[in-house]
């Protein structure tokens, strides 16, 4: 099959799985790094033009990353798309499965059994749960908010985000609010916002900050299968 990706997570899943399947894929694809595919662009602005002069077999997408009038555009062209949808742990794991199995992988690869695993009895955290803001973007600050699937990949690590129920799913808090909220721990990730140890927690005087892997905490893939230890280990790393 030829496969086309608009989501850097199951681009590297599909890789992993079936070396050569993949003729296309977003300029944010970089794992793995030695990928030689066509690029079609953004995953918010995807090259329709280019994902069809491609003539794939079947385009592989998600309800969050990828915007409905791209996939329509694709579909009207006659192209299969197959949508995911992943707010949580279990179901990224049911959502891999269809995907590979629609990508014509005979059997489930080792690496989706090795991260069923490591999540199965993921590292707890020691002592009571902690609570933590999470930011994802500054300028304007945005934050984890309702129904996310890196908020579950938290609370399995023993860390609940504060806005898990507001009515967002990213909500744009006010930087004063998110530090008068005093939460045990700031998260940072290092993608889509890249915060580093020069930017971000200087906003957060006083609070502890834990820089963490983007890919670990929000790419759902082969990544799941190290994240629970990588996760784990950046978050007791906090330091004010």
């Amino acid at each position: 099959m030829r496969i086309v990706s608009l989501v850097p997570s199951l681009t590297e899943a599909v890789a992993a799985t079936l070396p050569g399947a993949l003729v296309g894929a977003t300029d944010w694809c970089t794992h793995p790094a030695d990928l030689a595919v066509t690029r079609v662009g953004g995953t918010k602005n995807p090259k329709t033009d280019r994902i069809v002069a491609l003539a794939p077999d079947l385009v592989i997408a998600n309800e969050e990353e990828n915007r409905r009038p791209d996939l329509d555009a694709l579909r009207a062209a006659g192209i299969e798309v197959l949508v995911t949808e992943v707010r949580d742990v279990p179901q990224a794991f049911r959502e891999l499965d269809r995907v590979l199995r629609a990508c014509g992988a005979a059997t489930r690869p080792r690496w989706l059994d090795e991260a069923e695993t490591a999540w199965a009895s993921p590292v707890a955290a020691i002592g009571p749960r902690r609570t933590a803001v999470v930011p994802i973007w500054r300028r304007p600050w945005m934050v984890l908010g309702r129904d996310t699937f890196a908020g579950d990949v938290l609370a399995r690590l023993g860390v609940d985000h504060l806005y898990a129920e507001h009515a967002e799913r990213y909500p744009r808090i006010p930087v004063e609010e998110l530090r008068a909220a005093r939460p045990d721990l700031v998260v940072l990730p290092d993608e889509p916002y890249r915060f580093t140890a020069d930017d971000g927690p200087e906003a957060f005087a006083g609070l502890s900050c834990a820089l963490v892997s983007g890919r670990h905490l929000t790419w759902y893939g082969p990544s799941l299968a190290e994240a629970p230890r990588i996760l784990d280990e950046a978050l007791r790393a906090a330091r004010r």
